[in-house]
């Protein structure tokens, strides 16, 4: 992927700030081990691609940015693996948070970096105040409440669920973050990126919905067959099987028709189009079902 390494080397400086002075060893370890190494930074790649696409004239911004996207997904994770929730022992292969480290430390690991991220953000306040404002108030729109990932989180627990604003706020919410601030970064008008970023995050909700069903748990580095067992909405139980399928399609069919009229926007649709080819499950990609 393109922005691989300023995408790292972003992550590893806002951690090992967590990490410094005298910081409680178990918890900069935990900090570590949620973050590091991680998995396809598919949210942050989108963010510096569509700041590539409008001038990306301030690097150091969007590197914030997109390591503020990933802080916030990596503490979700965090939160989503514990008991009270999913109750996942894997998460990227190797153990979760709350079962190398404990519960209370799980917690507090999700908490700060949540809070490491708006940290981030407000670092490079001196850089433009009116971007990295934006840029805050972007990124806690889409983590709490109406219709940020808390949103998201907490339909699992409504007896009736709008499968719509359940998967826009659990998965969308992040992805229309990243595509928004990847252009606020940049000092753009983020409203014509929004429809790629909920395009990518509806997609991206289908093909994980799909590996949950058709996966196993060696293949996916992570328990499968949650939804079913945690009875939560998702695609295959509304659609099928092939429903999904063609639903993740039609998503993906439209994601490089969104893509503004910009100077980058060859190069970002082919970013989409890299994006969409790892989003489809290998089993179909392998059948011949790619979108």
């Amino acid at each position: 992927m393109p922005y691989t390494n300023r995408i790292e080397a972003s992550l590893l400086r806002s951690v090992r700030r967590g990490q410094s002075g005298s910081a409680p060893p178990k918890l900069a370890a935990a900090l570590e081990h949620a973050v590091l190494p991680g998995g396809a930074r598919i949210r942050p790649q989108i963010c510096l691609s569509v700041a590539r696409a409008c001038g990306d004239d301030q690097p150091n911004i969007s590197d914030a940015a997109s390591s503020a996207i990933e802080l916030i997904h990596c503490g979700s994770l965090v939160h989503d693996d514990m008991p009270c929730f999913d109750d996942a022992d894997v998460r990227r292969g190797k153990p979760s948070v709350h079962k190398a480290f404990g519960e209370p430390l799980a917690v507090l690991t999700g908490d700060s970096l949540i809070i490491m991220a708006f940290e981030t953000l407000a670092g490079v306040a001196h850089l433009s105040c009116e971007r990295s404002a934006n840029l805050v108030l972007e990124m806690a729109r889409s983590t709490g409440m109406p219709h940020g990932i808390c949103a998201g989180q907490a339909w699992e627990s409504e007896n009736e669920v709008d499968l719509s604003a359940y998967h826009q706020a659990k998965t969308g919410a992040l992805f229309v973050a990243a595509s928004r601030m990847g252009a606020i970064s940049a000092g753009a008008d983020p409203e014509p990126w929004t429809e790629l970023g909920a395009r990518i995050g509806e997609a991206f909700q289908v093909a994980d919905d799909l590996r949950d069903a058709l996966y196993d748990e060696e293949t996916l580095g992570k328990p499968v067959g949650q939804d079913e067992i945690h009875m939560r909405p998702n695609a295959v139980s509304a659609y099928g099987v092939q429903g999904a399928i063609r639903r993740l399609k039609d998503i993906l069919g439209g994601a490089i028709a969104s893509i503004p009229a910009c100077e980058g926007e060859a190069e970002l649709a082919e970013v989409v189009r890299r994006t969409s080819e790892r989003l489809t499950p290998v089993a179909l990609r392998t059948a011949g079902q790619t979108a």
